[in-house]
């Protein structure tokens, strides 16, 4: 039988701010990063730390704004994907976490790819669950986005409707499923995450993430040369009913990466709301695999 590890729940002071994560497993200096998206938390990965804790140290910070850290004011804070991933860089050295596996997903997904391209000799792996580093992953749903991030007027942010609502976290969860799958969806979820974001001027604090994002495609040429140049061992988690990023995405690693993995599971945007078993087997497989390549191999 597979051993469980139990889930802690801390804060630590960095840089004058509290940072909320979940971690499982013997603390030491590798292990498993997992980055949620938005507007979630570490909360997402509730039923997956336990089984990677089995066998790795597994650590899921809320990242500044979401979840149970703090949602400083915009004028304190600077609401950016770089700035996020300077954030949580600061969060890993405190706890000592010197190489590790990063997971990510959307959000997550740009500050993890950060993380990545400053200090590739850190990452081990990388294990990509419906987030976009392509052009591939981003269809038509985004042609009203891309036109906003060009011209941000009232006009055009109107055009791709209003999601920071209860109903629009809601939708997030939920949207483009079929119907047999929605009653796998625990309603806690969202709204836990529509409690959290709607702090007082935190979602001021999210339209400007989302206006970033622009940066973060704008950085796709700059993602793909480092796949070619590093090769990090890749594992992809997709939900093919997602309707915010495309399967098409999973295809696209294919082109860059030597060594490539890819799960579709017939679930949704958040996959580790109803596939958790099958993500941690994944993963802790995954995590095992490069782990050792890299005790046997040294880069």
């Amino acid at each position: 039988m597979q051993r469980i590890a139990r889930t802690r729940h801390l804060d630590r002071t960095i840089e004058g701010f509290t940072v909320h994560y979940r971690e499982t497993g013997v603390p030491g200096s590798s292990g498993i990063v997992l980055l949620h998206g938005s507007p979630s938390s570490s909360h997402s990965f509730r039923e997956v730390l336990p089984g990677l804790g089995s066998e790795h140290y597994a650590v899921a910070p809320d990242m500044p704004g979401f979840g149970f850290s703090d949602a400083p004011a915009v004028e304190e804070f600077e609401y950016t994907f770089e700035h996020l991933a300077t954030r949580i860089e600061r969060f890993l050295e405190d706890i000592g976490l010197q190489q590790y596996v990063l997971y990510v997903t959307d959000f997550g997904t740009p500050v993890g790819y950060y993380l990545a391209t400053r200090h590739p000799e850190r990452l081990l792996g990388i294990v990509v669950q419906n987030g976009s580093v392509h052009d591939a992953g981003l269809g038509e749903p985004w042609d009203a986005v891309r036109r906003y991030w060009s011209d941000p007027t009232p006009e055009n942010r109107a055009a791709i409707g209003d999601w920071f609502t209860f109903a629009g976290t809601r939708d997030t969860y939920l949207s483009g499923l079929p119907e047999r799958l929605v009653p796998l969806h625990p309603r806690e979820s969202w709204h836990l995450d529509w409690e959290r974001l709607s702090r007082q001027g935190n979602i001021d604090a999210h339209e400007r993430l989302f206006l970033d994002y622009r940066r973060h495609v704008d950085r796709f040429p700059e993602i793909a040369e480092y796949h070619r140049r590093h090769q990090p061992p890749c594992l992809v988690l997709w939900g093919r009913h997602d309707p915010f990023f495309d399967i098409a995405e999973v295809l696209a690693f294919h082109e860059e990466l030597d060594r490539l993995e890819a799960h579709i599971y017939d679930g949704g945007h958040f996959l580790t709301e109803t596939h958790a078993d099958e993500i941690t087997t994944a993963v802790r497989a995954f995590a095992r695999d490069v782990v050792a390549g890299h005790t046997q191999t040294p880069r």
